[in-house]
């Protein structure tokens, strides 16, 4: 069996001083790949550092719509630079945040266009936060869509199926973590069950999100993504090595690995 973590800040702090160790038990759990995803200039460069340190971990440079305010003038001009680099497979995470309200939220549609502006150029996909803002992330793909051919995913997704089926539409890839294992999340686990298996991920979001029945479990890893991955078995119907090789290729396709 091969899992791929779509997602996971394992250049958190937290995570410094474990992160052999870490990486050990990702391995020993059939994790074979995980994407490591950059939220500001300094988690991007911790990224691809990781990413070069272990062979099973790959990087995603950019900067998250709720720190576009702390960033500096020349910060996405680096990040430019740095998505070229071997070592960075995608780029975000980025998109659109209504909920926590850090940052203006037309500076966040400036740094969105920008990150998507740089996928198409550099052919590598983007990732999407989204947090209570579904139409106004769809309206700003679709504008984006007239212009060029998109691939991206979107990240933990939470959101409603008439959005997950208008994203598929516009090229984007569905990934999942941690909440869909929830017991109150039936809605969510609807919402997967109707994904077509050649879109669909599956992703931790480490340190947060621990699933159930690990929801307790300080940080989340992603050795736990196994977790989700028999969730999502269960909602398709298929076996949790089955649902495991998909999401893995689906990874690697959308990647280019």
């Amino acid at each position: 069996m091969e899992l791929f973590d779509t997602h996971a800040h394992l250049n958190d702090e937290q995570f410094e001083p474990i992160i052999a160790e870490v990486v050990e038990r990702n391995l020993q759990g059939f994790v074979l790949n995980t994407l490591v995803v950059g939220c500001t200039l300094a988690d991007s460069l911790r990224a691809i550092e990781l990413a070069k340190a272990f062979p099973s971990l790959h990087a995603s440079v950019g900067i998250q719509p709720n720190y576009v305010s702390e960033a500096q003038p020349d910060d996405f001009d680096q990040i430019q630079q740095l998505a070229k680099e071997s070592s960075v497979i995608a780029i975000g995470e980025t998109g659109l945040d209504r909920y926590w309200d850090r940052a203006p939220f037309d500076l966040q549609q400036e740094y969105f266009a920008k990150h998507i502006q740089l996928s198409i150029e550099l052919g590598k996909p983007f990732i999407v936060h989204m947090r209570e803002c579904e139409q106004d992330i769809l309206d700003f793909l679709e504008d984006f869509r007239s212009a060029a051919p998109l691939q991206g995913i979107m990240h933990s997704f939470a959101g409603e199926l008439k959005t997950a089926e208008k994203c598929m539409e516009l090229g984007l890839h569905i990934s999942f973590a941690g909440m869909v294992t929830y017991k109150k999340s039936d809605e969510l686990r609807r919402v997967a069950a109707s994904i077509p298996m050649d879109r669909l991920l599956i992703e931790t979001d480490s340190p947060y999100l621990s699933p159930h029945p690990k929801r307790g479990h300080r940080p989340n890893e992603p050795s736990l993504v196994i977790h989700t991955a028999e969730c999502l078995a269960e909602q398709h119907k298929v076996s949790v090595q089955e649902l495991a090789e998909v999401t893995s290729q689906n990874a690697k396709e959308l990647f280019g690995l």
